[in-house]
């Protein structure tokens, strides 16, 4: 039953796409935008939605991965939006329990949508990664919450370099793993600019330039970025 709910959303877009790509063809002399595009945009949106909200993990991913297309795209609707946050707190901002089981807790299902939202450079897909940041316990989910947050480049009043800063420190405790310090470098290096006081990053840039659980070229990469940090905060 499920594979043919999924194999009727996939002919239901295979529809849209053709039509969609029919009317492009005859309308490419006007740049207005036409009942029937805002009618399959909206059906569109519907069948992402459903998909999405399903509790099925296959339909998930197929709704991923037309959002991916949308982003990709640059056609993003808010209804897609709404959607991406939904996936990327799948099992953690929203939870469906069987008999006292959580039965939604899809942790690459949260980190393909984080991965998203990177991609969506606004405030309220900056809001969305740090609440995902600050409460999934999951690495890889982590990991691509502190890489959009990176891409997204948003960091009023060092909120978003504090909420990294932490999640640091809490994983070189509990799991230190050179492929998370790595990702935390790399958004570090981008929201330097952005920073108003770089003096708790460069501590946490520190600790992972001194720890010597983390690869070689990690720490390489720290000691480069604590050079570059020490000399502008001079």
């Amino acid at each position: 039953m499920k594979l043919l709910k999924t194999i009727a959303y996939g002919a239901c877009f295979m529809l849209i796409g053709t039509v969609a790509f029919a009317q492009s063809q005859s309308m490419k002399s006007s740049n207005e935008t036409s009942v029937e595009d805002i009618y399959l945009n909206s059906v569109q949106d519907v069948i992402i939605t459903e998909l999405a909200n399903s509790q099925d993990y296959d339909n998930k991913l197929v709704a991923l991965q037309y959002l991916e297309d949308s982003v990709k795209g640059g056609k993003v609707s808010d209804e897609q939006k709404a959607a991406l946050k939904s996936l990327a707190g799948e099992g953690i901002t929203t939870r469906v329990r069987q008999n006292g089981r959580l039965m939604n807790n899809f942790p690459d299902i949260r980190a393909k949508a984080c991965d998203l939202l990177g991609e969506i450079k606004t405030e309220d897909s900056k809001n969305a990664l740090l609440t995902i940041l600050t409460e999934d316990a999951e690495p890889m989910v982590a990991s691509a919450a502190v890489r959009s947050l990176g891409n997204i480049g948003i960091n009023n009043n060092d909120e978003v370099l504090s909420a990294i800063e932490f999640i640091q420190h809490k994983y070189a405790a509990l799991n230190p793993t050179s492929s998370f310090a790595f990702e935390i470098l790399d958004a570090y290096e981008k929201l330097a600019p952005t920073a108003q006081d770089k003096r708790s990053m460069i501590e946490s840039v520190t600790e992972i330039a001194s720890n010597y659980r983390f690869a070689t070229p990690v720490r390489l990469k720290a000691l480069t970025l604590l050079k570059n940090l020490q000399s502008e905060n001079r």
